[in-house]
């Protein structure tokens, strides 16, 4: 790697040549940032899909219930950002030495500076002759959204959902206003667990109940049956029953897209690509590089506020505001560099409701309703960790968010001090009941993490005499 500095990004600014591997969201938002900083070298975009940006929250929503075909998704343009497109071949290797990337096709792209955006790919079904059923599907990209809604629109008598995480209870519910007969498999004690916590997640499981979802916890999916051509009929379940099911949709979370760096020397792994709060990648032995940049749900960045752990976030508003910081630092050096440090979001629509969290749920041991009810399923609750506030979550009442949201970043004292509007009767603190963090659940946005032990290349020499 060469040594970074004002002359060098001065001149990669004017005339380098720029990679984003990944032409989603982060990859088109930092490209876009490039040119509006003003970036004048020449700019490459590697996707392995043959689409254009494209918009993924529709997918489970407008999309499953017809409001909007998959192919009218894509991503509005801030600007034009006159760049190579290379579509349809994704990355296959990384020679930092060299800098170059090379693709699936064989030929290879040399780069000044690299940004990678490549996001996560749906968790498959592990058993993959049962994957290959017709009538077994994941939900990630818009061919599988488009896949997907020409089955549920075809009537399915019923639809076995696996996995009751964000996802899951999207297509859940998408699958009961369509008026199908829907079954969800959680091996968790309820939905959104993993998320959210057991007490709010008893509030979305009495959702789905009370919505018509055949909603079965602490119970997972043995195996899927195809009768003989190949078509799925039949799902096994732990607790020794069978139902039959014409579709499954198979939401067990998702895999960091980071095979293609296997062997490169970079800090990456299924869980993502470890950087600093620049964005900037680190190396297998935790050393920053100058020249590779990370941005998007495939990073994991540390963040003060949150005991500088990693933070893996799958969520829309922090690949757009990491794309932003990665594109700017990459054709800047030393004092004008930003960190990121933005304040994880996620919202979620489910039967009717509107879900909105701010923060980090899961980094917590304590939590409070502080305004509305549980009962009536409009509230908003406070997460706490060591006598601070961490995140919130509201349950139709997104408008006081903002607020919350100003209380994390103050690192504000939990309990609360304050006299909320709306107030509960009583207001008091509860364990939030996540789950053991050593045992498997779906649906965290958010997953604390550090580098990968087993990847490691540190090879200590004893001292000579």
């Amino acid at each position: 790697m060469s040594v970074d500095g004002p002359e060098r990004a001065h001149a990669i600014k004017r005339r380098g040549h720029i990679v984003i591997v990944g032409a989603s969201l982060a990859g088109l938002r930092a490209a876009e940032t490039l040119r509006e900083e003003g970036f004048t070298g020449s700019l490459t975009m590697i996707g392995d899909e043959p689409d254009q940006p494209y918009d993924r929250p529709p997918l489970s929503k407008q999309v499953l219930l017809g409001m909007v075909p998959a192919e009218h998704t894509a991503l509005p343009r801030r600007r034009e950002i006159d760049a190579e497109w290379r579509l349809g071949v994704p990355a296959a290797g990384l020679d930092l030495d060299a800098q170059r990337v090379r693709l699936a096709d064989g030929q290879e792209v040399g780069f000044d500076r690299l940004l990678i955006a490549t996001g996560v790919r749906a968790r498959p079904w592990p058993n993959e002759s049962e994957r290959d059923l017709d009538g077994v599907f994941v939900l990630r990209t818009n061919g599988d959204a488009a896949r997907l809604r020409r089955r549920l629109a075809a009537r399915p008598r019923r639809v076995l959902v696996i996995g009751a995480g964000f996802m899951g209870s999207e297509v859940a519910s998408a699958c009961r206003e369509l008026g199908l007969e829907v079954m969800v498999a959680e091996r968790g004690p309820v939905p959104l667990v993993g998320a959210l916590g057991g007490v709010i997640g008893s509030v979305v499981a009495r959702m789905h109940r009370e919505h018509g979802v055949d909603l079965r916890c602490r119970v997972t999916v043995t195996a899927l049956e195809g009768n003989p051509a190949g078509r799925l009929r039949r799902a096994h379940l732990s607790d020794g029953t069978a139902i039959d099911v014409d579709a499954a949709v198979v939401c067990l979370g998702s895999i960091g897209n980071t095979d293609w760096l296997a062997g490169s020397g970079l800090a990456a792994g299924p869980r993502g690509v470890a950087c600093d709060a620049g964005c900037r990648v680190f190396d297998v032995n935790g050393i920053v590089t100058d020249d590779v940049f990370v941005a998007g749900d495939v990073a994991r960045a540390p963040n003060p506020l949150y005991e500088y752990n990693f933070l893996f976030l799958e969520h829309w508003g922090n690949a757009v505001a990491q794309a932003e910081i990665a594109g700017h630092n990459m054709i800047s050096c030393g004092s004008a560099r930003r960190p990121h440090l933005a304040i994880p979001a996620f919202w979620s629509t489910q039967f009717g409701v509107s879900i909105r969290s701010v923060g980090v749920p899961t980094f917590s041991d304590e939590m409070m309703v502080m305004q509305g009810s549980l009962e009536e399923r409009r509230f908003v609750a406070a997460y706490g960790h060591r006598g601070r506030i961490t995140a919130a979550v509201a349950f139709d009442q997104a408008k006081w968010l903002d607020f919350y949201r100003d209380l994390i970043m103050a690192a504000a004292p939990f309990p609360p001090s304050f006299v909320p509007v709306d107030r509960p009767p009583v207001m008091r603190s509860m364990s939030p009941e996540f789950p053991d963090p050593a045992l498997p659940s779906h649906g965290a946005t958010v997953t604390i993490t550090g580098h990968l032990p087993n990847d490691q290349r540190v090879v200590f020499t004893p001292a000579r005499a």
